[in-house]
């Protein structure tokens, strides 16, 4: 990459490259890939929201430039959607802001946040493009070990004795991609608290607010109280209502932050377009059901793929949450790492999966499966990796 690029510099290669380039030349040689690698929902958008956005583009008045930051009722619907949901109120003029789904809002609030010099805090293993942000913003990274019967709390408090400068800014996200693991009340409680002690912002990532299983319900970060004095969260409906391609999601919380990224996409965007905008509207506005029918899907995966994982011997817990499952590797392929591993599952099993390493450095030692695939191709998966498994048993 040319010096004249540094940006570019910050930024690795790309983990999950190695495998899709992998898996393609498997595609290529007519090879029948399983993928439950990256988490891209397959579940159709429910009929009532692509009916409105059809309704919408008919007509040419929704065909001109829309609003940055939502429009009027679209923005209202936000804040009605977490009264209802978290007893959470928000003004719509100045605490919640329209964004292409939450990846987008989230990178242009970090640049509009951070400059060089600054110091951000996020988890490891995580969503890359938590950390990632950051880097492009110019900001340094500190990030901060979490699972494994961790601490997260100890561990935040540990870092910030021991960083200089001290941080801007923390960004974290329950229910956790890509452990899976959720906290309740309490713990944003504990992070808006430290927050304040510490004189830091806070975003939190709630893109999984609905994907919960078992009885387990998300709580948002905004239900602490004083949240909206430190902090924005974000939300995306790509996985809820099953509208990853449609880029709509929003933020919510503290006013000078909302406000910092209404500034500033007031600059790089004119709104999503319009007709999307009053789908979502609808979405949010209307009956739920859909958003059940579409997590049940999800969890019929889950317990395909985790019984079928411990029935041939490959220990995990089935995650409470997520779209995903979060699997240490077995013991006899442990100390390849968990790229490698992946890429042994892809040549021997035919079954693309994310290596944790991808996410982090305390991953490498697990893989992500995502819950992409019906419950046949995901039993076509346990059999590939049976066959690894078996096959490591007899050398």
């Amino acid at each position: 990459m040319s010096n004249q690029f540094p940006r570019m510099h910050r930024l690795p290669p790309y983990v999950f490259a190695v495998v899709n380039q992998l898996k393609m030349k498997l595609r290529r040689q007519n090879v029948d890939i399983v993928d439950l690698g990256m988490g891209n929902p397959d579940t159709p958008t429910p009929q009532h929201i692509v009916d409105k956005m059809i309704e919408a583009a008919q007509k040419p008045v929704n065909h001109r430039y829309s609003a940055s930051r939502g429009i009027p009722n679209l923005r209202a619907a936000i804040c009605d959607w977490y009264a209802r949901r978290y007893g959470v109120y928000l003004d719509p003029e100045q605490e919640t802001v329209a964004t292409m789904g939450a990846k987008e809002g989230l990178s242009h609030l970090a640049l509009a946040m951070l400059q060089p010099g600054d110091v951000v805090f996020t988890q490891d293993p995580t969503y890359p493009i938590h950390p990632y942000s950051a880097v492009i913003a110019g900001a340094d990274v500190r990030r901060i070990p979490m699972g494994g019967g961790r601490d997260f709390i100890a561990d935040l408090e540990l870092a910030m004795r021991q960083t200089w400068p001290k941080p801007k800014l923390l960004i974290y996200c329950y229910p956790h991609n890509p452990t899976t693991e959720v906290v309740d009340l309490s713990f944003h409680q504990k992070i808006v608290d430290f927050a304040k002690e510490n004189g830091i912002y806070v975003i939190h990532d709630l893109a999984y607010a609905d994907f919960v299983f078992d009885g387990y319900e998300a709580p948002s970060f905004l239900q602490a109280e004083g949240a909206k004095d430190v902090g924005v969260e974000f939300f995306s409906m790509s996985k809820s209502y099953s509208m990853a391609g449609w880029r709509m999601g929003f933020c919510s919380g503290n006013r000078e932050m909302v406000q910092a990224l209404t500034r500033i996409k007031s600059y790089l965007d004119y709104g999503i377009f319009q007709p999307i905008q009053i789908a979502a509207t609808v979405a949010l506005n209307g009956p739920q059901e859909c958003v059940k029918e579409i997590v049940n899907v999800y969890k019929e995966r889950r317990d395909v793929l985790c019984e079928g994982l411990n029935r041939v011997g490959w220990e995990i817990e089935p995650p409470k949450a997520t779209m995903f499952a979060w699997a240490k590797i077995p013991e006899p392929f442990r100390e390849m790492g968990s790229v490698e591993f992946s890429k042994m599952l892809l040549q021997e099993g035919h079954v693309a999966v994310s290596p944790g390493l991808g996410f982090g450095h305390y991953g490498d030692d697990h893989v992500r499966f995502a819950l992409i695939e019906n419950k046949q191709r995901t039993q076509q998966a346990i059999r590939g990796i049976k066959k690894v498994l078996e096959g490591a048993r007899k050398c």
